[in-house]
């Protein structure tokens, strides 16, 4: 599993597209917490901290990490290359975890560089160091687990599909609903006596939470218990092949 994992790390930043992600990240959070003059803006509302980049971070990665993961599989299976892979001495769920925790360390590798954004608050408010540190560090936390979860939905989309685009479209409309969807479908009237119920079955509720600056421990096992969900439904997705 660590030589896929390796492999895949390797594609990732061998190829263009690895590098494309990182640097559309960081150029959209960019323009609008630094250049454009709208509320996200740092310099224009005045306020010591990066909450625009964890406002606008999980929109964009609802974009890219599609992109990233749609031909996880996608392609293995249109080009042939999957039976090649699934004749190595690997579970299909290693296979799985190894392209999963790939994707999981590109978005890593995107977020680090936004650490420069903190740094730079920090050093150029009134007084240095007058920023939430702690708000922050729950976001970043919570971006990390956000990203984690639309890289498994990513991953299950890409095993159901043997078509690229089609797996972007799958993941964006499958990460998009759970990140939002449910926000929308508590308010509808029939869901009166259960609002919190259907609230919390959402991403958005619990990545507002770690945001905050408070680990709630629940939190941590709806992002784990989502990440698992989709994992083991990519295995199921690979094993039905064989059937």
């Amino acid at each position: 599993m660590l030589t896929l994992f390796k492999r895949e790390i390797r594609n990732f930043l061998s190829s263009l597209i690895g590098y494309i992600v990182i640097v559309v990240f960081l150029l959209i959070n960019g323009l609008f917490i630094w250049v454009f003059p709208i509320d996200y803006n740092i310099l224009e509302n005045g306020y010591a901290n990066i909450d625009g980049l964890f406002t606008l971070a999980p929109y964009v990665f609802l974009f890219l990490i599609p992109a990233i993961t749609m031909r996880s599989f996608a392609e293995e299976k249109r080009s042939g290359t999957i039976e090649l892979l699934m004749t190595k001495p690997l579970t299909d769920l290693n296979v799985v975890l190894a392209k999963y925790f790939a994707g999981v360390v590109l978005v890593l590798f995107s977020l680090l560089p936004t650490l420069i954004y903190f740094l730079t608050v920090y050093f150029i408010g009134n007084s240095i160091g007058n920023i939430d540190i702690g708000g922050t560090w729950g976001s970043y936390i919570g971006l990390l687990f956000l990203g984690a979860a639309f890289v498994s939905i990513g991953l299950f989309a890409s095993t159901i599909s043997d078509n690229q685009i089609t797996s972007f479209i799958i993941a964006l409309f499958l990460g998009g609903f759970i990140y939002i969807g449910f926000d929308f479908i508590y308010q509808l009237p029939i869901f009166t006596n259960s609002t919190l119920l259907i609230q919390s079955l959402g991403i958005s509720i619990h990545y507002n939470s770690i945001s905050r600056g408070v680990i709630d421990t629940r939190d941590i096992i709806y992002f784990l218990s989502l990440i698992t969900i989709f994992i083991l439904l990519s295995k199921l997705s690979l094993e039905s092949r064989k059937w």
